[in-house]
C-alpha cells in the first residue's frame, strides 16, 4: 500500500515539474488548466487509464492489425473525455446548441471506429464491434438532469455496455479454443467499462458532470483554429454511436432532450430539427437515407424474395400491448427501452439485424428470421425461436422457458439468473446453449441433441440421445 501511495505521488510531482516546465501542458492544454488537472476527479481518471486501458492496449499490441487500429481509437476517445471533463470544470454549463458543439471532438473519435464497421465485413467483425458499441457508454458526460432524455451515468454506463457485450461474447466464444490473446483482449475491453469506468463514474459524477458557475461560455471553450497548411476535415458520417435514428422509435413518441442532441451531432448540422417525425422522415417514405439504411436497401435487393417483397420494416408499439419489429434488415441497433411486463415482442422476417430489448416483457417471439440476435433482460413467460435460421439469443436475467422449433443454428447465451430456465426444442438441429463458467467472464459451450434412438424394450419404447463421440 505504501509503496503504490509512493508511486502516485512521484508521478504526480512529476507531471507538476513538466506542467510548470513549458507553456503547454503535457496534456496539450493551456497552462491555466493546471490546477483543473490536479483535480482528484482528473487524477482518478488517470488511474483508471493505467489500471485497465493498459491491459487492453497490451493485447491489442500482440494481435495488430484492425484490432490494434480499433484499439488506439477506444483509448483516443477516453482521452478526449478526459480533456472535457477538465474544460466542464471550467465552463459554464451550455444550452443545447452549446452541448452539441462541446460533444463533437468525442463524437469525431466515435465516428472514426464506426466508419471501420462498415463498408465489407472483416475477419475481426465482432472485434470492430465490440469495441464501437462500447463507446457509447462515454456519452454519460451528457447527461443534464432527470429529463435530459437518458439514463443517469451510472446506468448508462451499465446500459452501453450491454450493447457491446453482444459481440464481445462473440469474440469470447470463437477464440475461447483458438488464441487467448483474442479472449485477454475481450476481457480486458469489458473491465475497462465494467467496472472500469463504471466505478469512475459512480465515484465521481454519480449525478453527471458539474459545470462551473462562473467559468467562460462553451461556445468558446473548445474553439480551436486548425493548424495552418492542416487539410479540411472530412464530413462526418449520418450516423454515430450517439444517435438514435428517427425512422425507428423505440416508443409511439419520438424522444426529445438528449436524444435529439445525439442526432443533431450525428447529423454534423447543429441547425437541423430533429425532434418531431414526420411523414416523410418514416423508412418507407425515405428516398435519400445513407449509411446502413441504404446498405440494407441494396441487401435487400440481393436477397431472397421472402425478405425483397415481405414489406416495409416496422418496429412499433401496437394496441399498447404488443411491439411489432418486421422486415428489418442489416440494422445493427434496434432497442426496445420502453416496455413493461405486460407487453409482448413479435420479431418477423428480420435478417442479419440485433434487437435490444432493455426491460421485462410477457413475450418474445422470434418467427423466420435469418442471422438475428436479439438480446433480453427478462421474460414473464417464454422467449420462442420459430423457423428461423441462425439466430442467436442472449438472456441477461432470467426466462422461465425458451423453445425452439424448426429452427436450424440457434445459439442460447444464459445468464447466472436463466441457469434454471426450461429449454424446449422440436424440429431443430445446430442448437448449442453457453452458460457462464466462473468469475473471468468464461462461457461453457454445451450442444443439444438432435438424434435420439427409440428401443423397445419391457414393453414400451425408451428414447435416448445419440451421443457423438467425435472418432
Amino acid at each position: 500500500m505504501e509503496a503504490k501511495l509512493i508511486e502516485r505521488l512521484e508521478a504526480a510531482v512529476a507531471r507538476l515539474e513538466s506542467l510548470s516546465a513549458g507553456g503547454i501542458s503535457a496534456r496539450g492544454l493551456p497552462d491555466g488548466v493546471d490546477e483543473v488537472s490536479s483535480d482528484p476527479s482528473i487524477l482518478a481518471f488517470d488511474d483508471l487509464m493505467a489500471q485497465y486501458a493498459a491491459r487492453v492496449s497490451a493485447a491489442a499490441e500482440k494481435i495488430g492489425g484492425q484490432v490494434l487500429d480499433v484499439t488506439k481509437l477506444v483509448l483516443e476517445a477516453f482521452s478526449v473525455q478526459k480533456k472535457l471533463l477538465i474544460e466542464i470544470k471550467q465552463t459554464q454549463k451550455p444550452d443545447m446548441a452549446g452541448l452539441v458543439e462541446f460533444l463533437k471532438p468525442l463524437n469525431e473519435v466515435i465516428l472514426k471506429v464506426n466508419a471501420m464497421t462498415e463498408g465489407r465485413r472483416s475477419d475481426f467483425f465482432n472485434h470492430l464491434k465490440s469495441a464501437g458499441d462500447s463507446l457509447s457508454a462515454l456519452a454519460w458526460i451528457a447527461y443534464t438532469g432527470k429529463d435530459c432524455g437518458m439514463s443517469m451515468p451510472i446506468a448508462h454506463v451499465e446500459e452501453s455496455w450491454q450493447m457491446a457485450e453482444f459481440y464481445n461474447n462473440k469474440v469470447l466464444v470463437e477464440y475461447r479454443n483458438k488464441d487467448q490473446i483474442h479472449v485477454e483482449w475481450a476481457k480486458a475491453l469489458k473491465e475497462l467499462y465494467l467496472p472500469g469506468l463504471r466505478d469512475y463514474v459512480k465515484s465521481h459524477y454519480p449525478l453527471g458532470p458539474v459545470w462551473s458557475a462562473s467559468g467562460k461560455k462553451a461556445s468558446s471553450a473548445l474553439s480551436k483554429a486548425p493548424p495552418p497548411g492542416a487539410p479540411a476535415p472530412p464530413p462526418p458520417p449520418p450516423a454515430s454511436l450517439f444517435s438514435s435514428e428517427p425512422s425507428q422509435p423505440s416508443s409511439s413518441n419520438p424522444k426529445q432532450g438528449m436524444s435529439a442532441v445525439f442526432q443533431e451531432i450525428s447529423s454534423g448540422n447543429v441547425s437541423v430539427g430533429l425532434k418531431k417525425v414526420t411523414a416523410d422522415m418514416k423508412t418507407k417514405n425515405r428516398t435519400d437515407r445513407t449509411g446502413v439504411v441504404s446498405a440494407s436497401g441494396k441487401e435487400t435487393h440481393s436477397s431472397s424474395p421472402s425478405f425483397s417483397k415481405a414489406g416495409p420494416p416496422k418496429l412499433e408499439l401496437q394496441m399498447g400491448r404488443k411491439w411489432a419489429v418486421e422486415n428489418q434488415i442489416g440494422r445493427k441497433n434496434l432497442v426496445i427501452d420502453d416496455c413493461d411486463a405486460k407487453q409482448s415482442v413479435y420479431i418477423y422476417g428480420c435478417k442479419d439485424s440485433v434487437l435490444q430489448i432493455q426491460g421485462k416483457v410477457n413475450n418474445i417471439t422470434i418467427d423466420k428470421c435469418t442471422k438475428m440476435g436479439v438480446v433480453f433482460k427478462d421474460v414473464v413467460a417464454a422467449c420462442e425461436v420459430v423457423n428461423c435460421n441462425g439466430v442467436e439469443v442472449q438472456c441477461q436475467g432470467s426466462a422461465p422457458t425458451i423453445s425452439v422449433d424448426n429452427t436450424s443454428g440457434c445459439q442460447l447465451y444464459l445468464s447466472k439468473d436463466s441457469l434454471g430456465t426450461s429449454i424446449t426444442t422440436a424440429k431443430s438441429s445446430e442448437i448449442n446453449v453457453l452458460v457462464p463458467t466462473g468469475p473471468d467472464g468464461d462461457w461453457g459451450e454445451h450442444s443439444l441433441p438432435q438424434q435420439y434412438i427409440h428401443v423397445f424394450k419391457d414393453g414400451q419404447f425408451e428414447t435416448t440421445p445419440v451421443s457423438h463421440s467425435g472418432a
